[in-house]
């Protein structure tokens, strides 16, 4: 088939053509964004002229510039350019121009970049203040938020066609993250006056940045727009099954979905080196069914070392909101949670497969017992780090608050292995009515499965951040007693797998 006749084909057969009612049902979903976000937008902008409070600065900066790292690893992990799986198998090996194929695809993420970016503008200004020129600081804040956001996805776009662009910017998110780190230490010790100096800069000069950001941006969007025609195909192929099995998870709203979409998509055509078993794991067959997990952690070590700097987002929550409050003590157990989930992906594969779990002859209680070494192991550490965070940055007083993270590590082991047992999402649960509004029963209940055991086992680690106490002992005590019962009974609940007689 030839070009222009494809091209004509497509035209007349893409849909019908546009009627007042739709035009009518655009118009009526802008005004009702307008209606929903404009008081919120409102009441941030009005709060810009409000004093700049020095203590917050840096913490409040270093979350904004942590968003836009998570902004383009998410862009760079979804292609970003991708097509609907049909047009992707069809479009993309046909011999259409690769620009008219994939223009509508540039134009959707042009306008997400859009609104991502003026988010994170706004987000950084209501953190910087405005203490003269409102207006002026407002538009510099908006247009170089929206230089960064197109600017970043014109990188991604760059970095699906080139192997070369893809390693820029991984170095471009690795040193926003380093920065992030960076503004996080400057708020929070004698570098706060720089911040300080910044946030207070002259409108000119954040009027010229915000130009000079443009320019990138523009430079980076022309470069974006010459590569849509050297973009591999199997990439866009890869692209177009990576974002369908996101959208399908999205829409049956089923998170377990997404997780396996994501790490089958790591796994795909790799080929892990083969090493010999330690002699622990090859004389116990529960050792050595669990030994999978040591392995799959060491083989990904950008994991770990994520995790590791990730430790350090409860003291800036903390900083940023001013004192210990729910959001960063909610941040603590959510991190301590999700270190401790990272690796309960066999426990996920034998509960999706019971029968192949019941093939390997192990005890299912001593072999839960044995996955739950490596969860709590890696809860310890990170509640360790996180909770000695918050002790060097002054938000709790000085003690060995460490050994809560240490002792809540039983618990959170526990929950862990909960969360990775939970079945799908049952959508045929009644709808729960909230004073907040109705609710589906069944993502609700799907999302506290383990959160609610992980709560009960920390209870002694959380009354003890809200109410710092003067001796830490009794709290830990407790929080160790507590974590090992929650994780003993859970533990005796896991029945042992029956060999079936031969």
């Amino acid at each position: 088939m030839r070009p222009n006749p494809a091209r004509a084909y497509l035209r007349s057969h893409r849909g019908r053509p546009v009627t007042w009612s739709d035009r009518y049902a655009l118009v009526f979903g802008l005004a009702l964004a307008v209606a929903v976000f404009g008081h919120p937008v409102a009441t941030a902008v009005h709060g810009l002229t409000a004093g700049l409070d020095a203590s917050r600065l840096g913490a409040g900066l270093a979350l904004v510039v942590a968003a836009y790292a998570g902004y383009l690893a998410l862009a760079r992990f979804l292609g970003p350019v991708a097509l609907p799986a049909a047009d992707a198998a069809w479009l993309v090996m046909s011999p259409l121009p690769r620009r008219s194929v994939l223009g509508r695809t540039v134009m959707v993420l042009l306008a997400i970049a859009v609104v991502i970016g003026a988010g994170l503008g706004l987000a950084a200004l209501s953190v910087l203040g405005a203490p003269d020129g409102l207006v002026l600081r407002l538009t510099a804040a908006l247009v170089l938020g929206t230089g960064a956001g197109v600017g970043g996805m014109a990188m991604a776009v760059l970095a699906q066609a080139s192997a070369s662009w893809d390693s820029w910017l991984q170095v471009v998110i690795a040193g926003t993250l380093v920065a992030a780190v960076v503004v996080a230490v400057l708020g929070s010790g004698p570098g706060r006056q720089v911040l300080t100096a910044v946030a207070g800069a002259p409108v000119a000069v954040v009027s010229a940045v915000a130009g000079l950001g443009v320019t990138v941006a523009a430079v980076l969007v022309r470069q974006a727009w010459g590569a849509l025609a050297r973009i591999p195909a199997r990439r866009l192929l890869s692209s177009a099954a990576r974002t369908g099995r996101v959208t399908s998870a999205a829409v049956t709203m089923d998170p377990g979905a997404l997780t396996w979409a994501i790490e089958d998509d790591h796994w795909r055509g790799r080929a892990p080196g083969s090493r010999p078993w330690p002699r622990i794991a090859a004389r116990s067959g529960a050792a050595a069914v669990a030994w999978q997990e040591w392995r799959r952690a060491g083989r990904r070590p950008g994991r770990l070392v994520v995790l590791s700097g990730a430790a350090a987002l409860p003291a800036v929550a903390a900083r940023a909101a001013g004192d210990m409050s729910v959001l960063s003590i909610g941040v603590l157990l959510c991190g301590a949670l999700a270190a401790a989930v990272m690796c309960t992906s066999g426990v996920r594969r034998d509960s999706d497969n019971p029968f192949l779990a019941r093939l390997l002859a192990v005890d299912g209680r001593s072999l839960t017992a044995v996955r739950a070494l490596l969860p709590a192991l890696l809860a310890a550490l990170w509640s360790a780090l996180a909770l000695a965070g918050l002790m060097l940055t002054g938000v709790l007083p000085p003690g060995p608050w460490w050994l809560l993270g240490v002792a809540a590590a039983p618990a959170l082991a526990a929950a862990a292995l909960r969360m990775a047992r939970r079945p799908p999402v049952d959508h045929s649960l009644p709808v729960i009515v909230t004073p907040f509004g109705a609710l589906p029963a069944g993502p609700v209940i799907w999302g506290l499965t383990g959160v609610d055991l992980a709560f009960l086992g920390c209870l002694p680690t959380l009354a003890a951040l809200l109410e710092p106490p003067m001796t830490l002992t009794p709290f830990v005590l407790a929080q160790l007693l507590t974590g090992a019962g929650v994780l003993t009974a859970f533990l005796l609940r896991q029945g042992g797998h029956r060999r079936s007689p031969s």
